[in-house]
């Protein structure tokens, strides 16, 4: 049996973030600070990758701190009694440098089957003789798929809050070291 690489995050070099339209005119972005991503691979072979995201919900930041408290509130995130979110791929097909990333999200104890696109960067050793693996990530969602159903109607029609939600993540793996 072949031995597994193991890659982990690189948190200064990753970022996972969403929007959403707001009064739906304009979207509103956010991101979460606190996340961890664990990759088993055959070598340097993402083709098989087994994939791990864990996130703390209550690091959630929009740049404003009253709309970043109702994220982490039961209308939304309810980081109190769900503080983590998870993402564990079931496949990641595709060649080149795209891909198609299918598996379950997990967001309020509530899993559901999502399909994301992802752009490999490539492979690259740094200055230290760390190597590196990069990624772009997107995707949609539609929020109340997960329980996140608060909203508002407006006097002139429509909703303060849109149902889909875009994720992007842009993620640099660390090759872990044997020995």
């Amino acid at each position: 049996m072949a031995t597994k690489t193991k890659w982990v995050i690189d948190p200064t070099h990753s970022e996972v973030a969403f929007k959403v339209k707001h009064l739906m005119i304009s979207n509103v972005k956010g991101n979460f600070s606190e996340f961890e991503v664990n990759v088993l691979t055959d070598g340097d072979d993402f083709s098989n990758a087994g994939i791990n995201v864990s996130i703390n919900t209550a690091s959630v930041s929009t740049g404003v701190a009253d709309r970043d408290a109702h994220l982490k509130s039961p209308d939304f995130f309810d980081s109190a009694n769900f503080n983590t979110m998870t993402f564990i791929s079931k496949s990641l097909t595709g060649s080149g440098d795209e891909y198609k990333l299918e598996g379950d999200l997990t967001i309020r104890g509530i899993s559901k089957p999502v399909s994301l696109n992802v752009e490999f960067g490539g492979l690259m050793t740094d200055p230290w003789g760390n190597v590196k693996a990069g990624f772009n990530i997107d995707g949609k969602i539609n929020r109340k798929d997960w329980g996140l159903t608060w909203n508002a109607a407006l006097e002139a029609g429509g909703v303060l809050v849109a149902d889909e939600v875009r994720i992007t993540a842009e993620i640099e793996l660390l090759k872990v070291k044997e020995g």
